[in-house]
């Protein structure tokens, strides 16, 4: 197993007032050479925007965005007439293909909302653009993973143009949790929302992030009450 230990207080930072963000990879005004992706995780940015505020129409193309609301919600709105709210507990894919300007805003006028903004590199390169989006609530079950993302198409998770698969799930302190790798090759990008666990000797606390190559399977020890999004992705 070959691990890469990302500490949450090592992560790149940039506040400008409305927006307060944490990049675990080189983003806008943060370089860091030996932090530039993980395989084809490109992006993981973890953004608190203020009320009222947001991310005014830009473009994107060739990559795969995925945005993941921690508390609160954004109003997204894009060239293709997408037009929608994304809150926590829903998962919200972007494909942006041949190219697409979309906007993304607070929902609320008062209250900051805290998101994981995610990008891929695509497995094909200018595919016709595309957006979904899917509630979670419902399917988040105690003490396992559910898969958000998958290039598998199916009613359960959202389609991603990328042999990729995210999965999240709330587990209690004490357990033992196994994660399969899925599909082989695959490395697992694990980063730790909230609580404490330990993977192989390296304990992460909150907003850690541990990437993981060379592997078959993950043993993961929860050492407190714990949320863990595992971004399984190509490492080549």
């Amino acid at each position: 197993m070959k691990k890469t230990f990302h500490p949450a207080n090592e992560r790149g930072h940039n506040d400008i007032g409305w927006l307060k963000a944490n990049f675990s990879f080189s983003f806008g005004p943060y370089y860091n050479p030996e932090k530039v992706h993980f395989g084809a995780l490109r992006v993981l940015n973890d953004d608190i925007i203020a009320g009222g505020t947001g991310f005014g129409t830009h473009p994107h193309d060739n990559m795969e965005i995925i945005t993941i609301p921690i508390s609160g919600a954004l109003e997204h709105r894009d060239s293709m007439g997408s037009h929608g709210v994304i809150s926590a507990g829903e998962v919200q894919v972007m494909s942006a293909g041949t190219g697409i300007q979309h906007s993304e805003f607070n929902h609320s006028k008062t209250d900051a909302a805290n998101t994981l903004q995610i990008w891929l590199f695509p497995k094909e390169m200018n595919i016709e653009p595309r957006y979904d989006q899917k509630s979670f609530t419902d399917s988040l079950k105690p003490n396992q993973f559910t898969t958000l993302v998958s290039p598998f198409k199916s009613e359960d998770a959202l389609w991603i143009n990328q042999d990729a698969i995210f999965s999240m799930g709330d587990f209690d302190a004490g357990k033992s949790i196994n994660y399969d790798i899925k599909i082989p090759g695959n490395g697992a990008y694990i980063f730790l929302i909230e609580g404490k666990v330990e993977i192989d000797g390296t304990v992460l606390n909150k907003r850690d992030a541990l990437g993981v190559e060379d592997i078959s399977s993950i043993t993961i020890q929860a050492e407190a009450h714990s949320r863990i999004l595992i971004m399984e992705v190509p490492m080549r």
